[in-house]
Order: C-alpha cells, then sequence, then structure tokens
C-alpha cells in the first residue's frame, strides 16, 4: 500500500530545453536584406518627390478657406445658431479665470499656528473675508507648517548625528 504508481501520462515527461541565445538583429524586417545582409526598403519605388502628404494638403486648404469659414460662422451666430455662437466665442475670447481680491485683515504670521487660523475663521465671520479665500490662507498656514517641521526635524537629526559623531 505505500509503494506509489505513476500515472501514465507523466512517464514519458521531460523538462523544456532552456531557449536558444540569439543575436540580436538591427532594426528594420529581418526578411528584407540582400545577399550581404544590407537591409533594404519594403517599398522601393516609394512616394516620389515633390509630392505632398495628404495631410498637408488637407490642412492647406482649409487655411485657405479660413476666412470664409469664420464668416459663415459669425453669419449663423447672428441669425441665432447657438453652436455657432459657441464655436467662436471659445476661439475668440479666452476662458475666463477667477481672481482673488486683495484683503486686509488683522494677522500675526509670528504667532502659533492655531492662533494663526483662528485670526483667518475669524476674519471670515465678520466677512473680511471670502470663504474661498479664507480656505486658501488656511491651506497656505497649513503647508508652512509643514515645511517648518521638515526642517525643524532635519536640524534635530542633524544634532543627534552630531552627538553621535562626538561619542566615538
Amino acid at each position: 500500500m505505500n509503494d506509489r504508481i505513476a500515472p501514465p501520462w507523466g512517464t514519458d515527461w521531460k523538462p523544456t530545453p532552456p531557449p536558444i541565445p540569439s543575436v540580436p538583429r538591427g532594426p528594420g524586417n529581418p526578411a528584407w536584406r540582400d545577399a550581404d545582409g544590407n537591409g533594404v526598403s519594403g517599398n522601393p519605388a516609394g512616394r516620389p518627390p515633390g509630392r505632398p502628404d495628404k495631410r498637408l494638403l488637407a490642412t492647406q486648404a482649409a487655411l485657405d478657406e479660413i476666412k470664409n469659414i469664420v464668416q459663415m460662422l459669425v453669419g449663423r451666430a447672428l441669425e441665432g445658431d447657438v453652436n455657432a455662437a459657441s464655436i467662436l466665442l471659445a476661439k475668440v475670447l479666452p476662458s475666463v479665470k477667477a481672481q482673488t481680491e486683495k484683503v486686509a485683515f488683522d494677522f500675526d504670521a509670528t504667532a502659533p499656528i492655531s492662533e494663526q487660523v483662528a485670526a483667518v475663521l475669524q476674519a471670515v465671520s465678520e466677512g473680511k473675508l471670502a470663504a474661498d479665500v479664507g480656505r486658501l490662507i488656511c491651506d497656505s498656514i497649513g503647508r508652512l507648517a509643514d515645511v517648518k517641521a521638515t526642517e525643524e526635524l532635519a536640524a534635530r537629526i542633524e544634532a543627534l548625528e552630531e552627538a553621535a559623531d562626538a561619542r566615538k
């Protein structure tokens, strides 16, 4: 009962031999080589010189007609076509970006971080600051606090390393 019987499908198994290392080939299709091993073009005739690219021809045609295209869009926009007006406005007028106004409120940059944030929140509650501007300022205070903490940590590590070197 302790004898193991190998299944019939596993008796002729052999491991796969390792792959044969190949020499790296040059660029291009290896079938396109002449007798000397030099590469040859798959399209020896190629595009005749002086014959322009189709994309270039289409771009040139559009540029030649651009004045007529714009006039047509303006005409349709004036007739009330909202899509034509939208296309014109998107291409002619720059998009309006939100800008924050300059603000003035009591702020002590040397105070602890919690007091700085409290001053910003007080200014928002009093209407001296818009809520989005207050948020930007609080985010900036937080990032400055992160930078200060990193600088302090680096200084502490440096001091510990100097103390460890002095003990040696």
